[in-house]
């Protein structure tokens, strides 16, 4: 009786080719949330075939994509820390904005959307950061403290999708949103607009970087898209 053979690992052409396809569903979806995979195959360059090769429909393609965006942005975020918990929470929002804004389309999808709950699980971690900074700015008088800390805590997330949705329908440059993200998450949990634009603008941890990748309204007009 012959040992059954090992698996293979899948021919390095099918494996570009979904690397391929992933990447093309992500800025196709990122245009248009509703678009087929016909269209992800011509962005990839690929037949409509191929895409069923890896994927067996519509939704486990976009399943793939919220899932490992989610992952990405989870681990961007699990390091963000500091003692100030007004700090801590500018830096989540900063860190957040940063991590999606050049996928705001589809970052909406994945919180707002039908995969919202598996989103919501892959983000946990994020979450309890938040409702602890609040926790602790609540216990040593930073943040207002006539909301239970879950309702604040959803109340900034909240703030951070509006912000991402303002953007998506009128033009918001990288820096600009990062800034905004940072003012309305202050603003949610007690401090006045002076007084949170002043804040961040003495804290160097909460500074745009001085070495930045070109804006990234700029960079979406040499995107293909599918018409």
């Amino acid at each position: 009786m012959s040992t059954p053979s090992p698996s293979r690992a899948p021919r390095r052409d099918a494996a570009e080719n979904r690397e391929s396809l992933l990447a093309a569903a992500r800025l196709v979806f990122n245009h248009d949330p509703s678009a087929s995979l016909e269209a992800v195959a011509a962005q990839a360059g690929l037949s409509r075939r191929s895409v069923y090769g890896h994927f067996a429909n519509r939704e486990e393609l976009l399943l793939e994509i919220v899932t490992t965006g989610a992952r990405r942005v989870a681990t961007a975020l699990e390091s963000v820390t500091h003692p100030d918990p007004l700090v801590r929470l500018a830096l989540i929002a900063s860190n957040l904005w940063r991590e999606v804004e050049s996928v705001r389309v589809m970052a909406l999808v994945a919180v707002r959307g039908p995969l919202a709950a598996h989103t919501a699980a892959t983000l946990g971690a994020i979450r309890a950061n938040v409702r602890a900074a609040i926790a602790e700015g609540q216990a040593d008088g930073s943040m207002r403290t006539d909301l239970a800390v879950g309702r604040l805590a959803r109340l900034v997330e909240d703030t951070a999708l509006v912000v991402l949705e303002d953007s998506t329908e009128h033009p918001l440059g990288a820096q600009e949103g990062d800034r905004l993200a940072m003012l309305m998450t202050l603003a949610v949990v007690g401090l006045g607009w002076r007084e949170a634009g002043t804040f961040i603008d003495g804290r160097p941890e909460l500074a745009w970087p001085a070495a930045t990748e070109p804006d990234i309204e700029s960079d979406r007009e040499t995107e293909t898209v599918p018409e």
